[in-house]
């Protein structure tokens, strides 16, 4: 596991300085992601601005919400941008030299990979659980904790979706559309579904653990909120790993004769 860490850390390191090599480039993703975020945001502003109140959510908690899932998906892409690609990896054959290699094939096919563009979610975010007021000097350590459980599910999320080209080819689209829709109901109050919607946002759908669990620790710590997380995100985690781990016995190889050093 230390090794593995290790790795992890090495591949993370070398996809930020590929990152900042080009720094025009880099500022201009990180601020262009930021002013997206910004904008859509302002949909939310001019309602509230008419109704002060939406089936008990204000604007405050509405930045807290849309502040942690973006700071979540964010540095779910930093540090592991492969899962957007993961469907199409798989399908290519481009775990190949994946595979020569003495170390975790999702770790590398996962954490090969990082978008500038997640630095703009990650700060943007931020940004916006500071302009809620929920943020204090305290609450930091909180901040942190629900980032961190909203980018595992993220992460989950992804390579649980992508693993379905094992089966099925050319189902990136698929794929990475599943994710997005994940992402998008993550950031509407959890008040505005009820029933069977709302059981499917926190089991089928894991918007409730990307978004709405982690930000609740934010808005008013209870420890039965951070377990429900935990065991959210630690499910999810799960079935991902054990479906990526069956996968392999269904890969078709790429016939790619390099090999990744």
């Amino acid at each position: 596991m230390t090794s593995e860490l290790r790795f992890l850390a090495a591949l993370v390191e070398t996809n930020v300085k590929a990152c900042l090599a080009l720094r025009g480039a880099f500022w201009l993703q990180v601020a262009g992601m930021a002013l997206n975020n910004a904008l859509f945001f302002v949909m939310w502003w001019i309602l509230f601005d008419r109704f002060e109140e939406i089936r008990g959510w204000r604007l405050e908690d509405m930045l807290s919400l849309y502040g942690v899932v973006a700071a979540g998906f964010g540095l779910a892409v930093v540090l592991g941008g492969g899962i957007r690609d993961l469907a199409r990896t798989i399908s290519d054959g481009d775990l190949d030299p994946m595979l020569t290699q003495p170390r975790s094939v999702v770790v590398q096919a996962v954490a090969g990979r990082s978008l500038a563009t997640g630095w703009g979610d990650f700060a943007s975010g931020v940004v916006m659980v500071g302009l809620s007021g929920y943020l204090a000097p305290d609450r930091v350590p909180v901040l942190i904790l629900a980032i961190v459980l909203s980018a595992s599910t993220v992460v989950a999320t992804g390579v649980l979706l992508g693993s379905a080209a094992f089966w099925a080819s050319r189902v990136e689209s698929l794929a990475r559309m599943a994710l997005e829709y994940s992402i998008t109901f993550s950031l509407y109050p959890p008040t505005l579904f009820h029933g069977p919607m709302r059981i499917v946002l926190f089991t089928l759908v894991p918007a409730g653990f990307i978004g709405y669990l982690p930000a609740s620790l934010l808005r008013e710590f209870e420890w039965t909120t951070l377990g429900l997380a935990i065991c959210g995100v630690s499910a999810y985690g799960s079935v991902a790993a054990f479906v990526f781990g069956r996968g392999p016995r269904m890969y078709a190889s790429g016939s790619r004769f390099g090999v990744r050093v």
